[in-house]
């Protein structure tokens, strides 16, 4: 028979083993606990909130956030640049044959665009879409305007690769205003350097430089593929610009514009692979 001081032995004993396991099943809640609370992402910024918006083409929600904030702090140069950003997307929401509400939002978007510079002229990004606004804005003028345009549109970009050489956005339009001014001919500069005053000066090398510099810095940039495949296919270069196109296809889509260069280079993939 167990004497008292045997049996206070043995209840001491069940009890540490009992302590030992229920303290075993609680460590492992404990690091549960804390491996979910490691995991759990910082509260995003309603700024934040809005660029995903943007990203996801939900206007409405990062018109609205966007505006709450710029009604808070009116003197913020980002949130300027922000919503010139939405608006080109809005703009180009529209079929190119509703130009009048195309047109409504590329002026609001130059007007934000202008207003951040106004605010902070060494952000980068207001200058680079104030030339992407002024360079959808082109798309019915007269030659005469659109050479105009064209200087403007250059000495934003130069501004804001002066201040940001990395800006992948502005080193796409960089490529495309080289583009532009290769497809002008020679004829078509002198007359133009004679009548209509200062014509763009670019060239293929020079717009194939830009678009691989976007590229590298800022893979995610359907534009910049396109552009370039464009670029190879004028050159002969057949078989890089399929596997540009076919890249940036499995790129996702984040802007409008992207729909239309999408099925673009479905077709040109079409063809190219039949030839």
């Amino acid at each position: 028979m167990p004497t008292s001081k045997n049996c206070c032995s043995i209840h001491y004993r069940w009890v540490y083993v009992f302590l030992l396991f229920s303290l075993t099943a609680l460590f492992p809640a404990i690091a549960a606990k804390k491996a979910k609370k490691a995991t759990i992402k910082p509260t995003e910024t309603p700024i934040e909130i809005a660029d995903e918006a943007l990203w996801q083409m939900n206007y409405s929600k990062a018109d609205s956030i966007y505006s709450a904030e710029l009604h808070n702090n009116p003197c913020n140069a980002d949130l300027h640049w922000k919503m010139a950003r939405l608006q080109v997307s809005l703009g180009e929401s529209f079929p190119k044959g509703n130009f009048d509400a195309r047109m409504l939002h590329y002026r609001k978007a130059a007007e934000y665009a202008r207003t951040s510079i106004s605010l902070d002229s060494t952000n980068a990004k207001g200058h680079t879409w104030l030339a992407a606004s002024l360079g959808m804005m082109a798309e019915k003028i007269g030659t005469k305007e659109k050479l105009k345009r064209g200087q403007e549109i250059k000495r934003e970009l130069d501004t804001a690769l002066r201040l940001n050489p990395n800006d992948a956005t502005a080193l796409s339009i960089l490529g495309s205003y080289y583009r532009e001014a290769a497809n002008i001919g020679w004829f078509k500069r002198m007359v133009g350097n004679a009548f209509l005053g200062e014509v763009p000066k670019g060239n293929y090398t020079l717009a194939e430089k830009a678009f691989r510099k976007s590229i590298s810095i800022d893979p995610g940039i359907i534009r910049s593929y396109h552009e370039l495949a464009l670029i190879c296919i004028k050159s002969g270069n057949k078989e890089e610009a399929i596997s540009l196109m076919k890249t940036a296809l499995d790129k996702p889509i984040l802007i409008e514009s992207d729909k239309r260069r999408i099925e673009e280079m479905h077709a040109l993939l079409k063809q190219l692979t039949k030839e």
